[in-house]
């Protein structure tokens, strides 16, 4: 896990103390809580991974 390229969100930053990251692979995305990252993180399918990324987009989450 410390190989991968772990990015903060976007909407994670400024005054917003919810803060995540995300590394994505080929074929799984993982993301984790950028304030308690020694409690580890949480890994979907990149399928599951997209379709989330579009529920967000398309604000039916």
């Amino acid at each position: 896990m410390d190989m991968l390229n772990w990015v903060k969100s976007s909407y994670s930053g400024g005054a917003n103390p919810d803060c995540v990251e995300v590394a994505r692979c080929p074929e799984e995305a993982y993301v984790r809580d950028t304030q308690n990252r020694q409690f580890g993180h949480l890994a979907v399918s990149a399928q599951e991974w997209a379709a989330f990324l579009s529920g967000v987009r398309a604000d039916r989450m």
